[in-house]
């Protein structure tokens, strides 16, 4: 169909004409090529399959499972330059060039010098809190993931979620509500070692070995989280020599949504501002 001169300033006259006219579209700057099939179920067939998985969805069989919500690791289409990469790439079993090139990047980005690939982020973590925790250590997070939850509460420490009021008002609008509550982190370090210093417990381990952020906050809808926040628990976290950790699998979009939405970030690359987050906090573990 066509739109004619003079009907064009009629339509525009219109609310929808106007709206849909004036309406920005980020267009994905990709194309995607390869296709993959996948079956559609019948309403009685998912009844049938859930009822003989005995309703735990871990044993469906990935075929019969429409839309997966289960994760979003490695679900995404790959691009040209990773499928050439599998091609060129040195699968040897010890100094392959490959792990060389992923160091780099990373070490890149974060600006750490130590990086220990793992075949997920859960494995990650139970490295890290092997090392790091023993029963009765407390681990303060802006929102644990369930992973890390789970990782933590198996060594027989406390996972505690620090969110921000406003992250837990879902129809509020607030730029960056994965925030971590930082009197809630101050108070609760205060405590801690205030319990220490009674009794508590004993032993000269520090009653909260290490802290952590999550970036995005995955638990809480994959909200951001602000550079303002990030130094702020840093700081905090230095006073007390605790070790700050970023969760970081979003560190990516999230640094996105700190040049878009916090003031002074404006001209500064996502590169540069992942680089500072990174900067202020000693480690990191991630699911990419």
């Amino acid at each position: 169909s066509t739109v004619t001169t003079s009907n064009a300033t009629q339509l525009q006259k219109l609310p929808l004409f106007a709206s849909m006219v004036t309406f920005n579209t980020i267009i994905e700057p990709f194309r995607v090529k390869t296709v993959e099939p996948i079956r559609q179920t019948t309403r009685k067939e998912r009844g049938q399959l859930l009822e003989d998985a005995h309703y735990n969805v871990f044993l469906l069989k990935a075929e019969d499972v429409l839309i997966d919500l289960l994760t979003d690791s490695g679900t995404g289409a790959m691009s040209s330059k990773q499928w050439s990469g599998m091609m060129v790439g040195d699968e040897s079993y010890a100094g392959g060039t490959s792990f060389y090139k992923f160091e780099a990047a990373v070490q890149r980005i974060t600006g750490y010098k130590h990086v220990l690939p793992t075949h997920q982020g859960r494995a990650a973590e139970r490295i890290l809190f092997g090392c790091s925790l023993q029963p009765g250590d407390t681990v303060p997070n802006n929102t644990h993931f369930d992973t890390t939850r789970a990782n933590v509460e198996y060594r027989g420490a406390r996972a505690i979620d620090l969110l921000i009021p406003e992250g837990r008002e879902p129809a509020l609008i607030h730029p960056f509500k994965g925030n971590m509550d930082l009197v809630a982190l101050e108070r609760l370090v205060l405590d801690a070692k205030k319990k220490k210093m009674e009794g508590a417990s004993s032993g000269k381990r520090p009653p909260i070995p290490m802290a952590m952020l999550t970036v995005t906050n995955n638990s809480n809808g994959g909200q951001p989280v602000s550079m303002a926040n990030i130094r702020g628990a840093s700081k905090i976290c230095r006073r007390h020599n605790i070790p700050l950790f970023l969760d970081c699998a979003r560190f990516a979009e999230n640094a996105y949504f700190i040049k878009t939405r916090e003031e002074g970030y404006e001209t500064k690359t996502p590169l540069e501002i992942a680089q500072e987050m990174f900067g202020y906090c000693d480690g990191a573990c991630m699911s990419a």
